[in-house]
């Protein structure tokens, strides 16, 4: 009876009970073991080497890889199967997969370093390409959040090249300096036209897609335009005209934040390598606009448009810059006299290739403009046109002489 008694007291844990414990836990760790072989992002401390606060542990048979943004990338020594040797209801979790091995950034200032992985994510980047290229189902929201994830990975950086302090100064040919080239362009070009390929593909559903690219996503490529890089600004230019034209949600946005870097650019700092890339979307922009034009339109000529004459820089994207302003022009007559007023006040008094210029732009908007709106203007027009005879620069007579024919007519 005493033992039967002694029976239901509990007992204290002893090393039996340890031993147990720890065969669970490791019977548990065999349980976690990774049956894939693609890429696994975590956040965690680089220095923190044991597991804690929310962060993961190394995963078994997988190696850490560069340190992205305060996020390890991990990538498996297994590579991963191609496309066509996987069943059809397998390719979206390898495309996932494959997408994830893509979110190791690798360092390109030294060619010598990781020359194997840098291949294989250059190839599996390619598989992408040809997949989203030739999707013919509507893209799951699991694929849109890693796409946007692996490419705001890649071009979001932080070394993205400084742009060099602008040298757009009287007697200073701007086309004679080199632009600086991303020495890791062989992979960002393909990242590049992922992206473009899929937000241009109609299996992108626009509902869904803008969850992923939202205002923050929009307002981080648009910095990226300040890219030294010609190349890298072209696809940029490309891939945000997409993005308006699929996004109608977003086109409020971008034009307000594409304002913003035109008044800090203007006022501020007056150096922007990828203003006439941004000009050159909004002039099929304008082109596009309904009529009768919305206020907001006309303040932005107002306020933005007009005063990017001001830069001594004008030159590098002066043929944008003068196609925007005689679309507003052409669309509506009646803001020819607001145009002509705001070349004449930012007028060059001792710059004569920029008066040049300023002359070639004027005959374009005479054009397109009405008798009515022509009278309003003509008394400080012509006064500035008799300052121009008076140029030292025989081109102002030639531009001179083309103006006056116009008035004529």
């Amino acid at each position: 009876m005493i033992k039967n008694i002694l029976g239901r007291l509990p007992r204290k844990p002893g090393k039996a009970g340890d031993s147990r414990d720890a065969a669970a836990a490791a019977a548990a760790g065999n349980g976690i073991e990774p049956s894939n072989s693609y890429s696994v992002a975590r956040s965690m401390d680089p220095g923190n080497k044991r597991a804690g606060n929310g962060d993961y542990a190394v995963p078994p048979g997988v190696t850490p890889g560069p340190v992205t943004n305060g996020t390890v990338v991990y990538h498996s020594n297994e590579p991963l199967p191609a496309f066509k040797d996987v069943a059809a209801s397998e390719k979206q979790n390898l495309f996932v997969k494959k997408v994830n091995l893509c979110c190791a950034v690798y360092d390109f200032t030294d060619p010598t370093k990781n020359l194997k992985e840098k291949e294989v994510k250059r190839q599996t980047l390619m598989e992408l390409v040809d997949y989203v290229t030739s999707a013919n189902g509507k893209f799951s929201e699991v694929i849109m959040q890693e796409i946007t994830k692996m490419v705001s990975i890649n071009l979001f950086r932080s070394s993205n090249p400084t742009p060099r302090e602008n040298k757009a100064i009287e007697g200073v040919d701007l086309e004679e300096d080199e632009p600086l080239m991303d020495p890791a362009w062989s992979h960002l070009q393909i990242v590049y036209e992922v992206f473009l390929r899929f937000v241009a593909s109609q299996e992108t559903d626009a509902k869904l897609a803008k969850r992923y690219i939202d205002h923050s996503f929009i307002l981080r490529l648009l910095d990226l335009f300040d890219s030294e890089d010609p190349r890298e600004r072209d696809y940029l230019k490309t891939i945000l005209h997409r993005i308006y034209g699929k996004f109608m949600v977003h086109r409020p946005f971008i034009r307000k934040a594409i304002n913003n870097i035109f008044y800090r650019f203007i006022f501020e700092t007056e150096k922007h390598n990828g203003t006439a890339e941004l000009l050159e979307i909004l002039g099929s922009i304008i082109n596009g606009f309904a009529l009768p034009l919305k206020e907001e339109h006309k303040l932005f000529l107002v306020r933005a448009l007009i005063p990017l004459h001001k830069p001594k820089c004008v030159s590098m994207y002066h043929q944008q810059l003068s196609y925007c302003i005689t679309q507003f022009v052409e669309k509506d007559c009646k803001l020819a006299d607001t145009v002509i007023r705001g070349l004449l006040k930012y007028w060059p008094v001792t710059n004569s290739s920029k008066e040049v210029m300023f002359l070639g732009e004027l005959e374009e908007v005479l054009e397109a403009t009405q008798p009515a709106e022509f009278q309003r203007c003509m008394v400080p027009l012509f006064r500035q046109i008799a300052r121009s005879m008076n140029s030292s620069h025989f081109q102002s007579g030639l531009f001179f002489s083309g103006t006056m024919t116009i008035l004529k007519t």
